[in-house]
């Protein structure tokens, strides 16, 4: 059964963003900056590291992982990261939120393959207590981004004191002269129950509003697989997400990919239907037509068809580096999502 995203919509609506964007750059010099998120599957390196659960991804492990395959993992990531936005900026995204990464080290082998190395990528992270030993963690370019402050904040349930999740990456800094914050996510899983997902939801609006009580005017972007689609109660009643723009208050947020999922459009499938766990929500200060320092523009789903898996049961789904326990060489299970924010110079 062939399976796609709804391209065509995608299609239509950025044709129209290009138009427009096209006509405002003849009246006026734009700076724009492109911001994704990319849950990579299991970025793992070879080597045993006694403080994680890396036994399935060693070269005698189940997955019988092995240099070989890590290398290709990490071409096939580099080839995906240096594309997004192409269509409006150039040499990768400026900023990029990764999950699933095991360590700092895997981050550092990415950002030194050869597609990446030339676009002079620093790195920001943290260890998780993640069970799995997965944590998550942010590149940025160099040249554009000079980061300020960063912290890992740990979500723990009142409940259960020996579970363990990812904890949410904060940073802080400048872009291009914009003071911004980013919280990267990867919220516990859908086998944990919706119960654990509203606690993070209310930690990262607990980061959220005390970002604001600092600074009203806080532009933030929080990012990452949220395990739960832009209509869940997680983002909705707990993190207090607006699904349209028109609606969101002082102190508020707002998600692009509320309409993009009721568009039918995901970044990942699971029996024959889309989820949309990956997302990038915008703090209010983002929205609104003054473009004297950067705003909001658009937000997309990277879904190119190299990233589709081609043949089989699951042709039209992410081409991922395992189904079933076997390696089959692609990319990840989910598609990268990314926004455009633009301003006028």
């Amino acid at each position: 059964m062939k399976f796609y995203p709804n391209r065509l919509f995608t299609l239509l609506l950025f044709a129209g963003f290009l138009l427009n964007y096209s006509c405002q750059a003849q009246q006026n010099k734009i700076r724009t900056a492109c911001i994704a998120f990319y849950n990579v599957e299991n970025l793992f390196d070879t080597i045993d590291s006694p403080d994680t659960d890396d036994a399935e991804f060693l070269p005698n492990g189940a997955n019988r992982w092995n240099s070989s395959k890590y290398n290709e993992k990490l071409s096939h990531l580099s080839e995906v990261l240096s594309k997004i936005g192409s269509e409006l900026v150039k040499n990768g995204p400026t900023i990029i939120g990764l999950s699933e990464i095991e360590n700092r080290q895997v981050m550092e082998d990415l950002i030194n393959t050869p597609e990446m190395k030339k676009l002079g990528y620093g790195i920001i992270h943290f260890d998780s207590p993640d069970g799995r030993g997965v944590d998550v963690g942010l590149l940025y370019k160099k040249t554009a981004f000079r980061p300020e402050a960063a912290t890992s904040v740990r979500l723990s349930v009142p409940w259960n004191n020996s579970w363990k999740s990812r904890d949410q990456l904060v940073v802080s800094g400048k872009l291009d002269g914009d003071k911004v914050h980013f919280i990267v996510n990867h919220w516990p899983s859908r086998r944990a129950g919706p119960e654990y997902r509203a606690e993070a939801g209310k930690l990262t609006r607990k980061i959220v509003d005390s970002l604001y009580a600092i600074d009203p005017q806080s532009k933030i972007m929080v990012m990452g697989d949220l395990n739960d689609d832009p209509i869940d109660p997680s983002l909705i009643e707990h993190l207090k997400v607006s699904g349209k723009e028109k609606d969101v208050q002082k102190g508020g947020l707002f998600n692009p990919y509320y309409q993009l999922f009721k568009d039918g459009i995901g970044s990942l499938a699971y029996r024959d239907a889309w989820n949309l766990f990956d997302q990038i929500i915008v703090s209010e200060p983002l929205l609104g037509k003054d473009r004297n320092s950067y705003k909001f523009y658009k937000a997309r789903v990277f879904n190119e068809r190299f990233l589709l898996q081609k043949e089989g049961q699951y042709a039209g789904y992410p081409w991922r580096s395992f189904a079933g326990g076997t390696y089959i060489g692609g990319y990840s299970d989910h598609f990268p999502v990314y926004l455009f924010l633009v301003k006028e110079l």
